[in-house]
């Protein structure tokens, strides 16, 4: 009788059909969907290209929310604007054409990645870790692919485990196979991957 409390910040606008979350990948999680047992966050911020967040969940626990939760309780209402701005966005995201698209440029940056050898994390979401090890080098690297026009993300600890920085590689709808191409050539180059 335990509540799932699931952060969905990088799969509302992404994952499963029309971009409607980690929650609809699978039958399993569909049946979750009644919020009777599930606690949502989300973000505007991300695939929405807005501002603010969300929680979804049973009416009991969002009146409880709302009255006891001092961090919430004292916070301030999105601006009009931006209430619209995510409005617009999230019915952008139900037509469902931005999302496919998406979904597409993943499908096709993990199999060219994977065909040039390189070292690349499960990813389903538009986050696509490509783990380097090395501080120092994943620094280097980033620097260097900025330098080419592609801005990648250099994580290293303490974001994430020692030994394990990598490339954050954030893809869009909007990214062209050319240009998704062109940055994992100048990752091959940079990594000296000939495969």
């Amino acid at each position: 009788n335990g509540l799932l409390l699931v952060d969905d910040a990088h799969g509302v606008g992404v994952l499963g059909s029309k971009g409607r979350g980690s929650l609809a990948l699978n039958v399993a999680a569909q049946e979750l969907m009644d919020f009777n047992s599930v606690l949502l966050m989300g973000t505007f911020g991300k695939a929405f290209g807005c501002f603010g967040a969300f929680v979804a969940g049973n009416a009991d626990l969002i009146e409880h929310i709302e009255q006891r939760c001092r961090s919430y309780i004292y916070t301030t209402a999105l601006p009009p604007g931006l209430a619209a701005c995510a409005l617009t966005a999230l019915e952008l995201v139900l037509e469902g054409s931005l999302t496919e698209s998406l979904q597409g440029n993943i499908r096709f940056f993990r199999c060219e990645a994977k065909d040039q050898g390189l070292p690349l994390l499960e990813s389903v979401s538009a986050i696509q870790p490509v783990i380097i090890g090395d501080n120092a080098k994943t620094l280097k690297l980033a620097i260097k692919l900025r330098a080419k026009g592609f801005l990648v993300g250099a994580i290293r600890p303490p974001t994430v485990p020692e030994g394990t920085a990598r490339l954050r590689i954030t893809l869009s709808a909007n990214h062209t196979r050319q240009q998704i191409s062109e940055l994992i050539t100048e990752l091959t180059s940079a990594l000296g991957n000939r495969s």
